[in-house]
């Protein structure tokens, strides 16, 4: 096993440190239900299927419909709207997690874990609301939104890409300087004597697409260019992820680590800037793919808030389907309990882990809210809430989303009932947000 430098622990908190697992995060930016090879695409992603094949698939897992909430989510284990981030931190946007937040990379800090970030932040676009004001030792990336795949600057112009909270230039398409440098700090930065978290956050294969040409070409067979150039963002992540997965595998590494897969929202239906990137890149009028599932990124239907999801450690999790519904708050509290670290008191979502292991039905509560909708499900049913404009009032549907995963029969009409009881529980949760 290649050993890292760095200050070591001391011998005797090193014993207990060793039996906790790594936790590795990789999560991909605007990937749909229908992107992924396991999930039927005719894009290839032999990596991710083949974590797909030994792992545990989530089959109904739940995140938000943009991009800052579900990261928001994912650090906090609660609802995003909680702290007021309904929507994708732009433009010169100042609203950031708030200082008092108990983090997951902060709270695994407290029983020995080294944290670090690498990609996509977008929780806070300045260098003093960074990753490491939320609990990573380390960071690398950018942190806002989206960026140049080759200047690193956000579509305004304004600089994103740092480490370690100072702006940095670098030559490199973005998905391979993400895990060059994932590897290194594995190899000879971390503290090889802790356990770790790492969260590896992709900027593919959200828009702008500029994909080097022997990547675009293995897709001759795609007619539409848009949809060839984000095939191929998604197959040049894809052999960067295996990258890291077979390094994972040559230091002894990957045994020992938990592994969970996902992309932060669903497909993005197509991108048609005004005053973007100084007018270099786009449009493109095709993106993702959700089949079957209804609609895209930003709504609360389907397709903008299930996404593909995978999780895999040796000895606990079997390979095979998980139809169980689960949030993505749920992984926070789920990650401390199984290494036995305290969940802060304001986490919402639940321990679902051994629950998983042992086969139990999950009776989880999905809440969601978006800045176009709310939704909230209760299995096997789903309210989905769409403000009125003007003079009209509020849109209800409901579905029942095992028999109808493609929300094509709204039953508001027929279950008056169902919709009043899922209303108050809604009217619950909104009443809770911080907005």
């Amino acid at each position: 096993m290649l050993l890292g430098c760095g200050t070591k622990t001391k011998p005797e908190d090193t014993e207990s440190q060793r039996e906790l697992p790594n936790i590795l995060f990789v999560i991909l930016d605007d990937a749909g239900w229908n992107d992924v090879g396991y999930n039927g695409s005719e894009i290839r992603t032999p990596h991710i299927d083949e974590l797909a094949k030994n792992g545990l698939q989530l089959n109904r897992f739940y995140v938000a419909p943009t991009c800052s909430p579900t990261r928001a989510a994912l650090l906090t284990g609660m609802p995003a709207s909680r702290l007021g981030i309904l929507a994708p931190i732009s433009g010169k946007g100042e609203k950031t997690l708030p200082d008092s937040i108990i983090t997951l990379p902060a709270q695994l800090k407290t029983i020995g874990y080294q944290t670090a970030l690498f990609g996509k932040w977008h929780l806070g676009l300045q260098p003093a609301n960074g990753p490491s004001a939320y609990g990573f030792d380390y960071s690398y990336g950018f942190l806002h939104g989206q960026i140049d795949q080759y200047s690193h600057e956000y579509k305004n112009g304004d600089p994103s890409w740092h480490r370690n909270g100072e702006f940095i230039s670098e030559e490199g398409h973005a998905t391979e300087l993400i895990g060059k440098e994932t590897i290194h700090w594995l190899r000879y930065k971390r503290d090889s004597l802790k356990p770790f978290f790492a969260q590896v956050a992709y900027s593919a294969p959200h828009f702008p697409l500029q994909e080097p040409k022997e990547w675009v070409e293995t897709y001759a067979e795609i007619e539409n260019d848009s949809r060839r150039d984000f095939a191929a963002a998604m197959s040049h992540v894809d052999d960067d992820m295996g990258k890291l997965l077979a390094e994972l595998k040559a230091m002894e590494l990957s045994e020992n680590t938990l592994i969970i897969f996902m992309s932060d929202n669903g497909g993005m239906e197509n991108w048609y800037p005004e005053e973007q990137y100084e007018g270099k890149h786009g449009p493109n009028d095709v993106l993702g793919d959700n089949t079957p599932l209804r609609n895209w990124k930003s709504s609360n239907y389907e397709g903008g808030i299930r996404v593909p999801a995978i999780i895999s450690l040796k000895d606990k999790f079997k390979a095979g389907v998980s139809n169980e519904f689960i949030s993505v708050t749920d992984l926070m509290p789920s990650i401390l309990e199984m290494v036995n670290a305290d969940i802060p008191s304001n986490v919402e979502g639940a321990a679902i882990f051994d629950d998983l292991v042992n086969g139990a039905q999950l009776k989880n509560e999905i809440y969601i809210r978006g800045h176009k909708q709310q939704s909230l499900i209760k299995a096997p049913w789903k309210l989905v809430r769409t403000p009125g404009q003007g003079n009209r009032s509020a849109e209800f549907e409901l579905f029942h989303i095992e028999n109808d995963p493609e929300e094509s029969k709204n039953l508001s009409d027929m279950m008056p009932d169902r919709v009043s009881e899922l209303k108050k529980l809604m009217a619950i949760h909104i009443n809770r947000d911080q907005l």
